[in-house]
């Protein structure tokens, strides 16, 4: 009876600790964004980026290998500067914004590698699902925000094939590049 006793009140003693061990984390939508860049004609890049984010993050704060990410990018905000080129973008030549109104990202491994970690995952973007891997750098912070949340910084980065997402299929790579850098920032806010 003794040693039962014992066993409960040590796992009641343990309980804090095992809930404290995961914080939950979300993006700034004002600080965060996907920018992008690709070739055109080979000759130069063509820069642009999705505004609108909204990503969540359950930090494991004792095993930043056990933590997980999902993100959900909003197609419609693709901006390159040029309004032209924008209402092209989301029409089916590429992102057919309308069928697919989002791109997302849910990690599936996260390692320690690169400058910092390697996070897998599936990127589902115009209607695909692929793996990728993000090499991230962070977290750094955390720091008070205004809002009176602590608040950290991740940045990543990937290359995708826009053809293996069929994007821009009518485009050869001669004209638009089919390797596509993305450069993630990402402000999350603790909750």
């Amino acid at each position: 009876m003794k040693r039962s006793v014992l066993t409960i009140a040590l796992l009641a003693g343990l309980a804090p600790f095992a809930f404290a061990q995961t914080s939950n984390w979300v993006s700034d939508p004002a600080h965060s964004e996907v920018d992008f860049s690709v070739t055109h004609m080979a000759i130069s890049n063509v820069h642009g980026h999705f505004g609108k984010v909204d990503a969540k993050i359950a930090l494991n704060d004792a095993d930043i290998t056990k933590s997980t990410v999902t993100a959900t990018v909003d197609v419609s905000t693709v901006d390159t500067g040029q309004g032209g080129r924008d209402t092209h973008l989301k029409t089916p030549d590429f992102f057919d914004a309308a069928t697919y109104p989002t791109a997302t990202f849910v990690s599936t491994s996260v390692t320690k590698g690169g400058n910092g970690l390697l996070v897998n995952g599936n990127l589902t973007l115009h209607g695909v699902t692929k793996p990728v891997t993000l090499n991230v750098t962070g977290p750094k912070g955390p720091v008070q925000g205004m809002d009176q949340k602590q608040h950290a910084g991740f940045s990543a980065t990937t290359t995708i094939s826009r053809s293996a997402f069929g994007i821009g299929s009518k485009f050869p790579a001669a004209m638009v590049g089919d390797d596509v850098t993305l450069s993630i920032d990402l402000d999350v806010a603790k909750q």
